[in-house]
């Protein structure tokens, strides 16, 4: 279902790339698994670095935001051995780098939500946060968090 779904979008996911030890790329609990912050990194690690209003356009942040819940959906299949475990997504959290006085941390995003509603359709709308930051690792522009809830087994 979602597996077919995504090679139906012809997205490749890039990774995964987990974080370094002792924190683990996915927490599994209770019928949920969240992932830890994923960075906006292309097939060969790399992203963007800046902060959006300054080094960044609004089009760059929707970009990267989109980039990092790709980053998540991989880091969810290495742990989950398949996207069709997933039966909803729950909570989105989106962190934006931004100079003072950005104001469109929810139209970058956006990124993230519309790549997660495209995977998982209605099962893909989700709660969220949009934050704006000072500074994220690496000077990323954009760090996103992701909760699913998983199917029950049997």
């Amino acid at each position: 279902m979602f597996e077919a779904r995504l090679e139906a979008l012809g997205v490749r996911l890039p990774g995964p790339f987990p974080p370094h030890d002792p924190l683990d790329a996915v927490v599994i609990h209770g019928g949920s698994a969240r992932t830890s912050g994923c960075l906006p990194r292309d097939e060969a690690g790399h992203f963007p670095v800046g902060l959006l209003g300054r080094d960044l356009t609004i089009a760059d942040g929707v970009a990267s935001a989109e980039r990092c819940a790709w980053n998540a959906v991989s880091l969810l299949r290495a742990a989950l051995g398949s996207l069709d475990r997933i039966e909803r997504v729950l909570t989105l959290s989106v962190f934006i780098a931004c100079v003072d006085g950005f104001a469109e941390q929810p139209q970058v995003a956006d990124g993230a939500s519309h790549a997660l509603v495209r995977l998982f359709g209605d099962a893909g709308r989700h709660s969220r946060s949009a934050i704006g930051v000072a500074a994220l690792p690496r000077k990323a522009p954009v760090e996103v968090e992701v909760t699913v809830a998983l199917r029950r087994e049997g």
